[in-house]
């Protein structure tokens, strides 16, 4: 059904066996538009409506929903990840609110720590905005996984910071495949 609502999208002559929501079919047209991390519109237009769907019990509204996984997308693919992996950190970390806040200061959707403004030089920088969450909480998991020799458990645990305890990669883990994988 996914390739048809896609093919539906796209113009093709077969109608969708559902139809598509004509204000999604916007929307998801001006966000392909703007996505710039996808190797051709079809990927865009794919992933984005594959996603959109997956995610619409966290997060309802259209707009908000897909200029979300623009985001994430186009930050996964600047730090070299998976799109989908950062879905699931995100699943985990924060159930996709993007005015998270723990009991240790952690904020937004990817729970950065604000110690890391004073570390870069950037004390003005807003972890709540979700780029900037994206930004830092990317790259942070990539230096992880970098340092760790690409054992993502491990890289997980670090970002946690509860190295020594697979529970928290477990759990990331647990979410990537049973929800947000994508076999690319």
């Amino acid at each position: 059904m996914l390739v048809l609502c896609a093919s539906a999208l796209c113009g093709a002559q077969t109608p969708p066996a559902t139809e598509v929501d004509p204000q999604l079919k916007a929307l998801l047209m001006q966000t392909v538009s703007q996505a710039d991390s996808f190797h051709d519109r079809f990927d865009a237009e794919v992933w984005l409506l594959d996603m959109s769907t997956r995610l619409r019990r966290f997060l309802p509204n259209e707009q908000q929903r897909l200029e979300f996984l623009r985001l994430v997308h186009r930050e996964a693919r600047i730090a070299g990840l998976k799109p989908d992996l950062v879905i699931a950190v995100i699943h985990s970390e924060s159930l996709f609110d993007r005015y998270a806040l723990s009991s240790v200061g952690a904020q937004g959707v990817m729970q950065v720590m604000p110690f890391w403004k004073a570390e870069l030089g950037r004390p003005d920088d807003n972890l709540i905005d979700l780029a900037t969450n994206l930004r830092y909480g990317c790259t942070i998991l990539k230096y992880y996984l970098d340092k760790e020799k690409g054992n993502l458990r491990r890289a997980l645990a670090r970002y946690n910071g509860s190295l020594g305890s697979q529970k928290y990669p477990d759990r990331v883990l647990d979410y990537w495949y049973s929800f947000w994988y994508v076999n690319e």
